[in-house]
């Protein structure tokens, strides 16, 4: 069993932490290491972030062991590597751009959709997701309610970018290439797709997201997590009835953003 509490729980001969140790523990001290690694290029792993993105697809466990292992040696379940965010912050632009391509914008609006998916689909909507996942994590999943054992809000947040990244592959990426060729074609096919899609996305976002939660060992009832699926397959299967199609709604909302 790989260990459950705290640095608060270790004891240094007297039964506690030394002060200066105790500092480099706190949670001010963890975002200030991060951050200023943002500006330090040659010390970010980005070998090992390609890794976490790939197998986020292909076996997400493999990277939720991995944050088991950072808490072992680094005494935290957060990242204290940004090289994942970097990346993933080129993702998005990139891929945006090829949205804007898409959907034939001009260059000032593609600026603003990339605007408007950084700072409010990515960093704005994550910010709320995993501040509520945190709390709701820490106020109802622990198994006691005890100081030694708490979700860090960073690890909440990196689960929410850790789900993100597949769905952003998905409807950002993957997506562009039937866009104006089948899913906005006003067909049964076209509409089949891009709810298809969105399906898939949104359901691997509810998946890594229960996965991030489940791998920590002091969490109870995190198969809750999973109940969104019931939910997401009605709704999907609502759609198809009634013709709705998610994508050109998007495409719809992005456009009229960039006005």
């Amino acid at each position: 069993m790989l260990p459950t509490t705290s640095v608060n729980s270790r004891s240094q001969g007297n039964g506690a932490l030394s002060p200066r140790d105790a500092a480099r523990h706190t949670a001010g001290a963890k975002r200030y290491k991060y951050l200023r690694r943002l500006f330090h290029f040659r010390q970010m792993d980005f070998e090992f972030a390609l890794w976490q993105m790939l197998y986020l697809f292909t076996s997400p466990q493999r990277v939720y062991r991995n944050f088991h292992y950072r808490k072992q040696t680094k005494d935290q379940w957060a990242r204290d590597d940004p090289a994942f965010l970097v990346l993933l912050s080129i993702w998005l632009c990139v891929s945006t751009v090829g949205f804007g391509f898409v959907l034939d914008m001009g260059f000032f609006e593609t600026i603003k959709l990339l605007l408007w998916v950084v700072f409010i689909d990515c960093i704005g909507v994550g910010l709320l997701i995993a501040t509520l996942m945190w709390f709701i994590s820490n106020k109802y999943l622990v198994k006691q309610q005890n100081r030694d054992y708490d979700v860090e809000w960073g690890y909440a947040f990196d689960v929410h970018l850790n789900a993100f990244y597949p769905l952003l592959v998905i409807l950002h990426f993957i997506q562009l290439f039937f866009i104006n060729y089948v899913i906005i074609s006003d067909s049964v096919i076209g509409y089949f797709v891009g709810n298809t899609l969105w399906l898939i996305a949104i359901g691997y976002y509810v998946y890594v997201t229960f996965l991030g939660y489940s791998a920590l060992p002091f969490l109870k009832n995190t198969a809750i997590l999973l109940y969104p699926f019931a939910l997401l397959i009605m709704l999907y299967l609502i759609s198809l009835a009634c013709g709705w199609n998610f994508t050109e709604m998007l495409c719809s909302f992005y456009k009229y953003r960039v006005k």
